[in-house]
């Protein structure tokens, strides 16, 4: 009843969203899943919540999928391997609207995207072109190769670049139909590997129509399209806690080399996690430990803390079916309204 309150006051006494969004909320989470199931996880880098109302853990470090029911029992539905319907160097995960749910790996140095049925079960799956870069992480942030993607039940979306575009559309049998997005400037297009790098970023899934695109690394900036993929506006991501980020972004990244001999740049991520809610809010988590949420006219509307046993800065977001905030580290739910 806090945030309906703030508000209420806010029209009383005139405020604006722009005003308001200066007022830093401390939520508290309501609930998650237990302790005693958490502390099994060794990396548990997603957590979301199925159609059904069950639960499921992606960890990535165990390169396993878990159910969690309404019982609390916790079942390992995808186990870790190099062959079909296991996974090997998993990276990224996500439930469709229908239940269904995708994960990329990377087996024998290739990209891999494997669709599964609710139970774990593999219905389908395919190859990226070409061989898996080294692969990076920092902060629970992958650097490298598919860092993120979003299963719409009939396409997956994933950044990839190097293709020419910020978001491409795959069919579920691998193949890439559209790509949409003009890459943004950086100053860097003479280095490919470092312009490409400022060019990664997550791909939303609006449910109110549309698509968001976050960059992750570089200047903060996110962007709208609609359904079409024609660009509606460009927002920069701006706040006092990142103005310390902003300020540190160098001009010239170090190189690191991987298992395979070569080496690319490594550029630390200034966005930890993104998501949008049903409402069509997008939700941004900075690698500080603090939320901004902004409306779907770009405009800035709240900034908020988030706290289980601790202050949480979050590696991952999702919106439960109840509409309640989904956060790993801590696999904690928080209510949001």
């Amino acid at each position: 009843m806090i945030r309906p309150l703030i508000l209420t006051l806010a029209l009383f006494i005139g405020l604006t969203n722009s005003q308001l969004s200066h007022q830093v909320e401390t939520i508290h989470s309501m609930s998650g899943l237990p302790a005693s199931l958490v502390g099994k996880f060794r990396e548990p880098i997603n957590f979301q919540q199925g159609p059904n109302g069950d639960y499921y853990v992606f960890d990535r470090r165990a390169n396993s999928v878990y159910h969690i029911g309404s019982s609390q029992k916790l079942t390992q539905i995808v186990e870790i391997g190099p062959e079909e319907n296991r996974l090997l160097n998993a990276s990224s995960f996500d439930i469709g609207p229908e239940g269904r749910f995708v994960v990329s790996d990377a087996p024998n140095g290739r990209e891999r995207v494997q669709i599964f049925e609710s139970n774990g079960t593999r219905v389908g799956g395919f190859y990226l072109p070409g061989r898996v870069k080294p692969k990076f992480t920092y902060g629970g942030v992958v650097l490298t190769g598919v860092g993120s993607l979003q299963f719409t039940g009939q396409s997956i979306l994933m950044n990839q670049p190097e293709l020419g575009g910020l978001v491409t559309e795959f069919s579920i049998n691998g193949h890439p139909f559209r790509t949409f997005g003009v890459l943004r400037r950086t100053g860097q297009e003479s280095d490919r590997d470092v312009h490409l790098a400022l060019n990664s970023g997550l791909p939303l899934v609006d449910p109110q129509g549309g698509y968001y695109f976050v960059f992750q690394s570089g200047i903060p900036i996110f962007r709208k399209y609609d359904k079409f993929g024609t660009l509606l506006f460009e927002r920069h991501i701006e706040g006092p806690e990142l103005d310390p980020v902003v300020a540190t972004i160098p001009t010239i990244w170090p190189k690191r080399t991987g298992k395979t001999g070569r080496e690319l740049p490594l550029i630390p991520p200034t966005i930890q996690a993104a998501t949008v809610d049903p409402r069509g809010n997008l939700w941004i988590a900075l690698t500080v430990p603090y939320l901004y949420v902004y409306n779907s006219n770009g405009e800035k509307i709240r900034r908020i803390r988030l706290r289980g046993a601790s202050l949480i800065k979050p590696i991952s977001l999702s919106f439960s079916e109840s509409e309640h905030l989904l956060v790993t580290p801590g696999c904690y739910e928080f209510k949001v309204w």
